[in-house]
Parts: C-alpha cells; sequence; structure tokens
C-alpha cells in the first residue's frame, strides 16, 4: 500500500485528505508545516507528497526545493495543493520540482488520477 505525506495546516482540510486518502486504500502520514515536512519525508519514506504552499516556519516553495535537493528525497513525487490557483502559480510550482499542481478547492477524482499516474511512473 502506498504511503501518502500530506502536508497541510489546517487541521480540517488535512483529516478530510486523510480520511479520503484512507478511504481510497493509501497509508497517510502528516506534516503541519514545512520543516515537519522534511522531516517526515527522511522518516516516513513516503511514496508521494501533497503540500500545501502556504505553511508556517518555511512555506510550501521552501520545503519542496529543501526535499529536492536532498538524494534521500529528491525522487519523492510532490502535488502542490493551493488556493494559489493561476496559471503563474502552477508554472512557479512545477519550477520549483512540484511533479504535479491541484488548486483548491480539491477535485478528488483529478486529485487520485494525478496520485495514480504518478506512482505508477514511479514503480
Amino acid at each position: 500500500m502506498a504511503c501518502i505525506l500530506i502536508v497541510e495546516d489546517d487541521g480540517l482540510v488535512r483529516d478530510m485528505l486523510a480520511r479520503r486518502l484512507t478511504m481510497a486504500g493509501y497509508d497517510t502520514v502528516h506534516a503541519e508545516d514545512g520543516v515537519r515536512a522534511i522531516v517526515a519525508s527522511l522518516n516516513a519514506r513516503p511514496d508521494i507528497i501533497l503540500m500545501d504552499m502556504g505553511l508556517p516556519i518555511l512555506n510550501g516553495w521552501q520545503a519542496i526545493q529543501r526535499i529536492k535537493n536532498r538524494a534521500e528525497t529528491s525522487h519523492i513525487p510532490i502535488i502542490a495543493l493551493t488556493a494559489y490557483a493561476l496559471n503563474e502559480d502552477r508554472v512557479r510550482a512545477l519550477n520549483v520540482g512540484c511533479d504535479e499542481f491541484e488548486p483548491k478547492p480539491i477535485d478528488f477524482d483529478r486529485l487520485f488520477a494525478k496520485i495514480d499516474r504518478l506512482l505508477s511512473t514511479t514503480v
């Protein structure tokens, strides 16, 4: 079963994501900020990361750069989850190392399709 790291500072959103992902058959771990995201990416070795961009301490942009710059975690696919939904935001997310981009509010059918596609390419 694939493990997904959910990085989200809003507890309600984080819990909703965890419930939906668990119902879809995924294991989940979570982090509330960018620093904890980096630590969790090293300790939990997730198969994929869902990263909110507006995080405390280190924002999503900064955390992604650090995760992608580490040899141990650079291979982990990252999907940006953000309310920053303009095309410029998508381009910026992809440029810092995201493999995909999903605007909020989340379309779960589309998100699950992205997760499945990214997991199938990392096997």
